[in-house]
This record gives C-alpha cells, structure tokens and sequence, in this order.
C-alpha cells in the first residue's frame, strides 16, 4: 500500500464534492414543496406528479449513468464534474422557464443528463482521497450534505415558492453550480487513482468494453446484492421523501411553508446527524470485525421502518406551538425514522469502493446509482402517487398515508439482500474478498 498523507486538499475537496452533491439534491427535494402549486397551475393529479419527480428524471439519469461512470474512469474526474456542473445549473434554469408540464418534464430530464456523472465520479475520488479505515466518515460527510441540504431545500425552499413562486425558486438553485464549475475547473486536482490500494488485492486490469464490465461486475454476488439492497431502501426513503410535506399537508392541517420547515429542519436536520453517526460508527467498528459494514445497515433498517410506522399511522395531534409553526406529535417518530435510515448508506458505499479495483469504481458506482435511480428516485415517487390515487375511493384525502404504508415494505426485502451479502464477503483483514460467483 503506498503510504501517502490525508491533509487539507482531501478536505477540501471532499467539501467542494459535498456542496455540488448537496445542490443537486436540493434540486431534486424541492419539487417536494412544489407538488401541490405545480397541480394547481397545470391541473395533474398525484400520478403525473410522481412521473415528473421521479421516473422522467430517474430513466435519462439510469440511461446514461454507466456512460458517465466509464468517462469517470477514463478521463479527469475534476474536469468531467466541472463540464456537469455548468449543464446543471443551465439545465436547472430552464426548468424556472417552463410553462407547460411536458416542457417541465423535458427540462427535468435534461437535469438528469447533466447529473449523471456526480455520483461515480464523486465517489471514485473520495476512495482515492481517503484509506479505507477513514472512508466510511468521509462517504457520510459527502453523503450527509443532500440530508443537510434538506432545510434549504424544504424549509427556505418552501419559503420562496410560498413567497415568489415555484419557477423563481429553480432559477435560485441553479446559481450556485455556476460556482462549483469554476472551482473544479481552476481550482480541484484530480487526486491519484487506487493511491490506498493494496496492489495484491487489486490489481488493476486493463478496461474491457463498457458491456463486459458491467457483466463482471454484476457476477459478483456481494456487490450484486449489495447495490440491489440500495435500490429497494432508495424506492421507498425516495417515495417518503418526495411525499412527506404533501403527506403533513393532507393529513396533519399544517399550511406548505410550515410543513416544508417541519420536513426541511427535523427530517433533514436529524438525517443529516444520523448520517454522519454511522460513518463514524462504521470506521470505529469494522476494523475490530468487518461484518460491521453490514451489520450497522441492517440495524438502521429495522429501527427506520419501526418508526416510519409510527409516524405514518400516528393520530393527528399537535405536540408543541414554535412560534406560529404547529409541531404535530407525529414528528417525534419522523425524527427517529430519519435518524436511522440512513445508516446504510456510508457503510455500503465503502463496501462497494473496497470489492472492485480503483479503475472500476466509477463504473461500480455508476451501476450502483443505476439501480437506486429507476428504483428509487424513478419507481417510488411514482408508485405513491398511483397508490395514494387508487386508494382515495376508500380512504379520501387520507389516502396518501396509507400509500406511504404501502410504499415502506421494500426495505424488508433490503434486509434479506444484505443478510446475504455477508454471507457472500468473506472478510480477510478488513477488506472483504469475494467468494467465487
């Protein structure tokens, strides 16, 4: 292994990495606050609704992420995050501009072209910018930034949309990745690729077609189970996340800025802290037994849903008055279900960098998103629109609380997944080594 130094420039690209990915996300959470006013304007229901959050962005995004994660193995993953960048933010823009639903699904799916690379290439760099006994707090940090980025998204996002419309808040978004191109482009190097690895471990090989990588990759039975594990979480902590203001709407009274700040400061807030806690866990507990990595997920996914379905069946009551804000009791549970389900997501990821050479990583991660996007951001938005529409007959404005019901059970299929992850990574030391497929 070559012993090199973690100092400030890890850091601080690590940061500008987590900005770019917490931007991103604000993109995609703040339709969660615009679901009702973009009904009211081009007069579609719950369905087209979930369509345009989640399955017009997710199908472009899974299309062309295994493309995106090739050129971040092939070329400056700096160079290709900045290019990205600039066609999100323009992208972005033009969603603000559209002024009919099928122009604003178009736009939508030129956000999913532009996103596309963020992820693998993201990724990839921070397996190269950290050794593995450190990576799970630095995949927590990057990842924690779009849960942080909830209060922006939600709360103040709400605000704007409340206060000068939905299409001024896209405009607002996309400003900011005008800076974060500039600054990869002049300022970010791309660090050395597999500078941690153990050369016996991982050896790398030449590049193969794009096709018989990812076959290779797919017959692994950790990693296969692993990132379908992700896909399942994703369908339903998307569908929750996209739903959830609309749900304290609906079934709680709370006006949409109010709610918007409920779901932006407590789920984001307290996802965000969940986040990092595992990272850190993960790196504390791994190097003592490496069934940690998939232990830790496991535990966050029995206590998550455990909440989830308190929160969603919790009478509706008011706990406490912040200022003028109402804090329905419900929230307590919400708070303790944001906490832990994210307790997959940093142990995971390092697991996945650890199975694969450093020249596959932006293809593993791009396979990797490719699962959790048509699951989770394409199929669970969607799904809870159609079953909050199909179970309005019998349920009325309720209807959404029972969808959300519905839409949770995935995760104990996730469960099953990664139980047998482990028993397919047999673990040497602390990186774990395949079994034969």
């Amino acid at each position: 292994m070559t012993q090199t130094h973690v100092g400030w420039r890890s850091h601080a690209l690590l940061l500008l990495l987590a900005a770019v990915f917490a931007d991103n996300f604000v993109g995609r959470q703040i339709l969660a606050v615009m679901i009702e006013p973009i009904k009211r304007e081009f007069g579609v229901s719950d369905t087209a609704m979930g369509l345009i959050s989640g399955l017009a962005f997710a199908g472009v995004y899974a299309l062309l992420a295994l493309p995106a994660g090739r050129l971040a193995d092939r070329m400056s993953r700096t160079r290709l995050l900045a290019i990205a960048c600039l066609l999100w933010a323009v992208a972005t823009m033009l969603c603000g501009l559209a002024v009919s639903f099928w122009m604003l699904a178009l736009a939508r799916m030129a956000v999913a072209v532009s996103e596309s690379p963020t992820t693998s290439a993201s990724m990839s760099m921070i397996a190269d910018l950290y050794p593995p006994h450190r990576r799970s707090f630095a995949i927590s940090c990057f990842t924690a930034a779009p849960t942080f980025s909830a209060v922006i998204g939600l709360s103040l996002g709400a605000w704007v949309v409340e206060h000068y419309g939905w299409r001024m808040a896209f405009i607002v978004i996309g400003m900011p990745a005008l800076l974060f191109s500039l600054a990869l482009a002049v300022l970010a190097k791309d660090p050395p690729r597999g500078r941690w690895d153990l050369a016996s471990t991982h050896a790398a090989h030449p590049l193969q077609s794009m096709a018989s990588e990812a076959r290779k990759l797919w017959a692994l039975p950790a990693y296969r189970c692993l990132i379908m594990a992700g896909g399942l979480t994703t369908l339903s902590s998307y569908a929750i996340g996209m739903w959830n203001t609309s749900f304290l709407v609906r079934s709680h009274g709370l006006s949409l800025q109010h709610a918007g700040l409920l779901a932006g400061f407590i789920c984001g807030g307290v996802a965000g802290i969940g986040a990092l806690f595992s990272g850190w866990l993960s790196d504390h507990l791994t190097p003592r037994n490496p069934h940690w990595q998939v232990g830790i997920p496991i535990i966050g996914h029995v206590a998550a849903t455990c909440a989830l379905a308190a929160y969603l069946l919790w009478p509706s009551t008011v706990w406490l008055s912040l200022g003028e804000v109402p804090v329905p009791s419900a929230m307590l549970w919400c708070a303790l279900y944001s906490f832990f389900a994210v307790w997959w997501v940093a142990p995971s990821y390092n697991l996945v960098t650890q199975l694969v050479p450093a020249n596959r990583r932006g293809t593993a991660m791009a396979l990797q998103t490719i699962i959790s996007t048509l699951l989770g951001v394409g199929t669970g938005p969607l799904l809870a629109g159609l079953l909050s529409d199909a179970l309005v007959p019998r349920f009325g404005v309720e209807s959404l609380r029972y969808a959300l019901l519905l839409v949770s059970l995935p995760v104990l299929g996730s469960i099953a997944l990664l139980i047998r992850t482990s028993s397919h990574a047999a673990p040497t030391g602390y990186l774990p080594v395949e079994r034969a497929a």
